[in-house]
């Protein structure tokens, strides 16, 4: 693992890092960066990116009121009510350490700010 000589000197982040290290692991010769994603760059997906979130939001208390998971994962295997749910989301978005950081700093999950929309 190798991380980004410009990232923030700052204990959140380490901690952020720290975590998605344990639980997602990273890879030897990919450089970790404020916009390496967690669903493309990482490999996160359905039970481990349901388990990740439960985890940033008991770890650093973010209101995760306006998270939407359909947009940045595929659920798990096969369920109509979730079919219906994710309906018209095909094209998943990209979720960056950057945004978790921010969302950590914030304390709160705006995907509008989060994405600079």
């Amino acid at each position: 693992m190798s991380l980004a000589p410009n990232l923030p000197d700052d204990p959140s982040l380490h901690l952020l890092i720290q975590l998605l290290h344990e639980e997602l692991g990273f890879p030897e010769r990919k450089t970790i960066s404020l916009n390496t994603s967690i669903n493309f760059d990482l490999g996160c997906s359905g039970a481990d990116a349901q388990h990740l979130i439960e985890t940033l939001e008991d770890q650093f208390a973010i209101d995760f009121v306006d998270y939407d998971s359909y947009r940045y994962f595929q659920p798990d295997g096969y369920d109509v009510f979730l079919k219906r749910k994710a309906k018209g989301r095909g094209d998943k978005a990209p979720l960056t350490i950057g945004m978790l950081y921010r969302a950590i700093k914030a304390q709160r999950w705006d995907t509008d700010a989060l994405e600079g929309q």
